[in-house]
């Protein structure tokens, strides 16, 4: 019997919004316009780069970025500094835009949550199990789950910058674990991210993996973890 569920943030439990609608809410904030079609480039080439965080990882790796890329889930410092280096690779209208493109990914406005997670995570209050969201990132996501609705139903959160490490290091689970009262042996591990989240395994988690993929497309892709819960 599992007596409690660790989920992934991005990817798994919510979707970031696309490149596109990223770039025009900063843009409009701003009051900055271009054209439709110089909007949708500099968006391909923005994704392309990996600027936006929860989205496409970079096609190319700039070399004043590679150092920080592997550890930028460790302080909300070092996930800034990465993302924006990659932001910096496409030439935008202002250079504030870069950092105002960072902030916007943060807001509640940027998410949005699977079709199906509200129903999950309710299902499972409803069992008694406890639910911990363990992710890798740089900023509190609190907040989002607060604006969705969904944070009634989570018991704690273990965020890589809070402590320092990041996913697959155990330590990031069994921080989860040890709030939840959670036995790891009785404890699954939802994500998308099996190098990442697959470290679960490591501390005796069970792991059950999901597909990144943009929300429409997945509709239904957490149910699955109501059977293996059991």
């Amino acid at each position: 019997m599992t007596a409690a569920v660790l989920f992934d943030f991005s990817g798994t439990l919510f979707r970031v919004e696309p490149a596109e609608s990223w770039l025009r809410a900063v843009l409009d904030t701003a009051g900055i316009a271009l054209s439709e079609e110089e909007l949708v480039r500099t968006a391909r080439a923005l994704e392309s780069a990996g600027a936006l965080p929860g989205g496409a990882a970079p096609v190319r790796m700039p070399e004043e970025v590679a150092g920080l890329w592997w550890v930028r889930d460790k302080s909300a410092e070092l996930h800034r500094a990465a993302y924006t280096g990659l932001s910096r690779q496409v030439r935008l209208p202002d250079p504030a835009l870069h950092d105002a493109l960072y902030d916007r990914h943060m807001t509640p406005a940027a998410w949005a949550p699977y079709p199906d997670a509200g129903a999950v995570l309710s299902a499972l209050r409803e069992r008694d199990v406890r639910v911990g969201v363990v992710s890798n990132i740089g900023w509190d996501l609190r907040p989002v789950f607060r604006a969705h609705g969904l944070d009634a139903f989570v018991d704690t959160y273990a965020l890589s910058f809070e402590h320092g490490v990041q996913k697959p290091d155990v330590r990031l689970f069994s921080t989860a674990c040890e709030a939840l009262g959670a036995d790891p042996a009785g404890t699954l591990m939802v994500g998308d991210d099996r190098r990442a989240d697959g470290g679960a395994a490591a501390l005796g988690c069970a792991v059950h993996f999901v597909d990144h993929l943009p929300a429409a497309q997945r509709p239904d892709g957490l149910r699955p973890v109501l059977d293996l819960v059991g």
